[in-house]
């Protein structure tokens, strides 16, 4: 029975209620936010929701004052929390009048959503007729909500927020930001504030007042953090369970975006991008060849990795003199791996032979590296036709190309000789990012494995750069990586220092993620993006 014909007939469908009667169960549904959520709006908060709703509408009603934070896996509701709580707010105070006020870090996509949310939510027979004003006002009778970007750039508009203040995805916004233009909002009405977003780095607006936050709870016993990470969701949502199952497995249980993202584990902002666990998952105990294998096994196919270094009137290579009297110079850097399905036991990082099994419908690649090579100062004209010599060598199925800057000229000529069997790359912060967040994908589940140490200069200098590399995570929504070895250049008699060459190069082998490898046939092209714009497709709200 819908809530309309609830009110036009009586419990065993007889006559209507009367007027009284009407009357108390809209007070009811307008008073109780777990029947506003089941009746009004039709779509009933979890358990997880609601138990910060109710705090936060305690707060409200009672003029309490109080800051909350709510910390959710991502796509587990907030925002569906956020908006039944703004639509209850409205409809209760539609009569006396009051304000709420909402800032996200931009305002698209984000600040759009969360308006266009809430007209959704308003858009029921209990909560008409409501008002969209200005393009980031929401009205319902004598009540507002208005939305504003905090981004530091934004010019934002003096409001007050009299019923409650909130901040969206509050891990993206800049603290600075929030106390200047968001927090004065409320100065005079002592305004309930609560703040959602996920974890991210030790360091942000969020984690910061997560930190403050439980001091006041363990000060007075009230309740003001409310975190839902997977498992709390997975428990009301089998089907959000089995999702973060096929992420776990495709990015592995360590991955930064799993830690923080779904488990709300925050992260340093700056480190070791390669501390010892991860190395030790690098490490591979097949032999260094310099030459195919007789036969490789269905499914496996060898690639090429080029990191394009620039051109000298000399040239040389990594045993070579001339690499160490020269420790500025990038060289072109090229590593052989052979791509295969990954296989290997579920939950051993190791892919590790024995009972192992195809990674279930995830169509990721292993890379086992078998040789590399680099070149200092070679003319890109001889360079060329060493690439064609040891792609024809190998019987290479791909050539992943850096075509930026001074490779651009390399990579087209490569293309015109090999087609779609080549890779081109041109490099932007976004595009190395991208590569670096995929990369520790790759080693986090196992599927990155380089030879034996044998010994050689180039094998000793591409784990230095491994050791050496470290990374920057910069604020604000892109989730942006910045990661090399950032040391000045030198060379200490064993590697050449404040080179990361060999280190991108094997980088590279995360352009083909998800290629078909069976038979002969080229994969199509997979452009690399936002690790997480597949999590933001499903919906859990």
């Amino acid at each position: 029975m819908t809530a309309r014909s609830s009110v036009n007939s009586g419990p065993h469908g007889g006559a209507a209620p009367t007027a009284a009667r009407v009357k108390r169960c809209a007070l009811l549904v307008l008073r109780d936010l777990a029947a506003f959520s089941r009746i009004a709006i039709g779509r009933p908060l979890r358990a997880y929701q609601m138990a910060p709703a109710q705090a936060i509408r305690d707060s409200v009603l009672h003029s309490r004052g109080r800051t909350f934070a709510v910390m959710m896996a991502r796509q587990a509701g907030k925002n569906e929390l956020s908006a039944q709580l703004e639509a209850f707010l409205l409809s209760l105070y539609r009569r006396m009048g009051g304000s709420l006020v909402k800032g996200s870090p931009t305002y698209k996509p984000q600040t759009v959503n969360s308006i266009l949310r809430l007209c959704d939510r308003l858009g029921t027979p209990w909560t008409q007729p409501f008002h969209r004003r200005d393009g980031y006002i929401v009205e319902l009778g004598a009540a507002r909500a208005f939305f504003f970007s905090a981004d530091p750039t934004a010019n934002v508009v003096g409001a007050t927020a009299s019923l409650l203040l909130e901040g969206d995805e509050v891990q993206d916004i800049a603290q600075e930001k929030w106390d200047k233009d968001f927090t004065p909002m409320g100065a005079s009405t002592n305004v309930t504030t609560v703040l959602y977003g996920t974890a991210w780095t030790s360091t942000t607006f969020l984690a910061r007042t997560v930190a403050a936050l439980r001091e006041q709870e363990a000060a007075d016993g009230v309740r003001r953090v409310f975190c839902a990470d997977a498992e709390v969701v997975a428990a009301e949502v089998p089907a959000y369970g089995a999702y973060v199952a096929a992420q776990v497995a495709r990015l592995g249980r360590q991955h930064p975006l799993i830690k923080t993202q779904y488990y709300l584990e925050p992260i340093d902002g700056t480190g070791g991008l390669f501390p010892p666990q991860r190395r030790a998952l690098m490490h591979g105990s097949h032999p260094r060849c310099h030459a195919p294998e007789p036969g490789l096994p269905a499914g496996h196919r060898v690639a090429l990795l080029v990191d394009v270094g620039g051109e000298d009137e000399e040239e040389g290579t990594a045993g070579d003199r001339l690499l160490l009297q020269n420790p500025r110079r990038d060289a072109t850097a090229i590593t052989v791996v052979d791509v295969g399905p990954a296989t290997g036991p579920r939950g051993d990082p190791s892919g590790s032979c024995g009972a192992s099994e195809i990674l279930p419908a995830t169509r990721q690649n292993s890379y086992r590296v078998v040789d590399r090579a680099l070149f200092l100062g070679t003319p890109h004209a001889a360079l060329y036709g060493r690439i064609l010599a040891l792609a024809r060598h190998w019987h290479a199925a791909w050539i992943v190309v850096d075509a930026t800057g001074v490779g651009a000229g390399l990579a087209s000529f490569l293309a015109k000789a090999l087609g779609e069997h080549v890779i081109p790359v041109a490099f932007s912060a976004s595009v190395k990012s991208d590569l670096g967040w995929d990369f520790l994908g790759i080693v986090e589940t196992g599927r990155f494995q380089d030879y034996a140490d044998d010994g050689a200069p180039d094998t000793r200098q591409f784990w230095y750069e491994v050791e050496a590399c470290t990374y920057e995570i910069a604020p604000g929504p892109g989730k942006r990586m910045g990661w090399g070895v950032f040391e000045p250049p030198a060379y200490d008699g064993l590697v050449a220092r404040g080179h990361d060459d060999l280190l991108i190069s094997a980088a590279l082998c995360a352009l083909l993620e998800r290629r078909v490898v069976p038979g002969d046939a080229i994969g199509q092209v997979v452009a690399t993006g936002d690790p997480l714009a597949e999590v933001d497709r499903a919906s859990w709200d």
